[in-house]
């Protein structure tokens, strides 16, 4: 098996031949049929960039429903915090030139039916994940065992297998332009 850095480029450069705004209309037409979602208290969101999945539209639908959204603050040590925005707005260019909202915003009360929209470079069939290593999600998800994590990327992307390690955090629900993989209910 390659190393992780390899395999972050190898799925990188894959991810920008797969970029499309149909697919990710499609991705996104599929996750708000998704009953978890849309049952959801609150959405735990990434802020996309680059070749990621478009999450800015999906965020928009959200605040529109007034189900509460909330977006990462990557602080020091390697932590991550969401705060709720009532507005796209209200996020600014932080760390690693994502968008994010400011320190000062509440954050979510997290439950049960808290719902977080994963980032990841590669998943496998089984939820395993590849991100892009900074392991931000592994620690905040640690903490919060009851959010159900779904993750969003093309079917290109989908691997047979990829290096992982025991504390790294599987994704509940895969989505796609072609299909919904349920792994846990």
């Amino acid at each position: 098996m390659q190393d992780k850095k390899q395999l972050r480029k190898y799925f990188s450069d894959i991810r920008k031949t797969e970029k499309n705004k149909d697919k990710d209309l499609i991705i996104e037409s599929r996750l708000f049929s998704l009953e978890k979602f849309l049952n959801a208290d609150n959405v735990l969101i990434y802020a996309s960039f680059g070749t990621e999945i478009n999450t800015w539209s999906i965020a928009e639908k959200l605040i529109d429903r007034n189900i509460p959204v909330s977006f990462p603050k990557c602080i020091e040590n390697g932590i991550m915090t969401f705060h709720l925005i009532n507005s796209l707005n209200q996020l600014k260019d932080g760390k690693y030139g994502i968008k994010e909202p400011d320190i000062s915003l509440p954050q979510p009360v997290i439950t049960d039916r808290t719902v977080c929209i994963l980032p990841a470079l590669s998943l496998t069939e089984k939820g395993e994940r590849l991100g892009y290593g900074g392991g931000y999600y592994d620690r905040f998800l640690s903490e919060y065992p009851q959010i159900y994590k779904t993750a969003l990327t093309y079917e290109k992307l989908i691997s047979d297998s990829l290096p992982t390690m025991p504390h790294d955090i599987k994704a509940d629900c895969i989505i796609t332009e072609e299909r919904t993989i349920i792994i846990n209910e």
